[in-house]
């Protein structure tokens, strides 16, 4: 069987790409570049296109008609730039979606497995959240997951569609083999950021410090992308166990374990070996106080869990980021 993945020339969907290989399972992938690398592509089936360019995915599917499952990461994921520019969001990651669901229909793939994200819960007092808690995006960008889990739902809903929502918590790591990483030489997220302030000698910035949180800061579950890249894989091989008939199911994908950014920092302090400096700062558009899974629905479902550690995700984020500085 071979598994067309969206956006499999970014961070997530090449990880991905490369966990599928290595299970003996070939990857297609449709990624436009717009944030994506072409590099991550070498050596491996790649068409450079839009989602929802019907002829490009007939064409796809014309030449690979034993794909019988589609992997969907491709999204503009960056929550600042979404508060800024929301038409962009919901054009790119809401109105594309629908368009390539017809594309899928109509060459007969009706397995989708969607990349979610666990920003749309509304945390409880704890924290803790499992895939029945209340949704409450605080983004546009967390709103175009919940619009399209509700679209894919509607769609399973009439018959149509077998789709699975693996709604992430917070990628960090890069693919042990440094096969793939982290695409963007600036990235948005606290860990990134820390990276880019350490190599620069400056100080890394919280934004947020005044969350209800046990020290004040953003509480979020990291999750290695290899353990993530992992769960697609079996969610792809036991996609027909899990829904069997058309239907919908969502699964978070974390590791059950709530860190602060402060325990971040003091996380990568110890990696490094050294100190790295910080400084307050209120939150950005779009912030929340963050989330961690509670729910052992992807144990269940997947045979699934989490093995890599936090300080294990820094290790392998300033490995990449060492080689991609060489390549540079």
């Amino acid at each position: 069987m071979k598994v067309l993945v969206t956006g499999g020339a970014g961070y997530i969907g090449s990880t991905v790409c490369s966990a599928l290989l290595d299970r003996g399972i070939q990857p297609v992938i449709l990624d436009n570049l717009v944030t994506g690398r072409e590099q991550f592509t070498e050596g491996r089936v790649f068409y450079r296109g839009d989602i929802a360019d019907g002829a490009l995915v007939d064409e796809i599917f014309a030449a690979h008609p034993e794909t019988g499952v589609a992997i969907h990461c491709a999204a503009l994921i960056v929550v600042p730039e979404s508060v800024d520019n929301p038409l962009r969001y919901y054009r790119e990651n809401v109105s594309k979606t629908v368009d390539l669901l017809e594309h899928l229909r109509r060459n007969g793939c009706e397995r989708v497995l969607f990349s979610s994200s666990a920003s749309m819960y509304k945390p409880g007092e704890d924290f803790a959240v499992d895939e029945s808690a209340a949704i409450e995006p605080t983004s546009p960008y967390a709103r175009t997951k919940f619009m399209v889990e509700g679209i894919l739902g509607d769609v399973a809903g009439a018959g149509q569609l077998r789709a699975i929502s693996l709604r992430y918590f917070n990628p960090i790591g890069a693919d042990p083999k440094m096969r793939t990483g982290l695409q963007t030489r600036n990235p948005s997220h606290a860990l990134g950021r820390m990276i880019v302030a350490w190599e620069a000698g400056e100080t890394f910035t919280i934004t947020g410090v005044d969350w209800p949180t046990r020290d004040g800061t953003g509480i979020r579950d990291y999750i290695h992308v290899w353990d993530l890249a992992l769960a697609h894989v079996q969610a792809v091989v036991r996609f027909d166990e899990i829904l069997p008939e058309p239907g919908y199911r969502a699964i978070n994908l974390g590791t059950g374990n709530g860190t602060t950014v402060r325990e971040l920092v003091a996380a990568f302090n110890a990696v490094i070996g050294g100190e790295l400096p910080v400084a307050e700062a209120p939150p950005r558009l779009g912030d929340a106080a963050g989330a961690f899974t509670r729910s052992s629905r992807a144990a269940t479902l997947l045979e699934w869990a989490a093995e890599f550690s936090i300080e294990d995700g820094i290790r392998h984020s300033l490995e990449w980021r060492t080689l991609d500085n060489e390549r540079a």
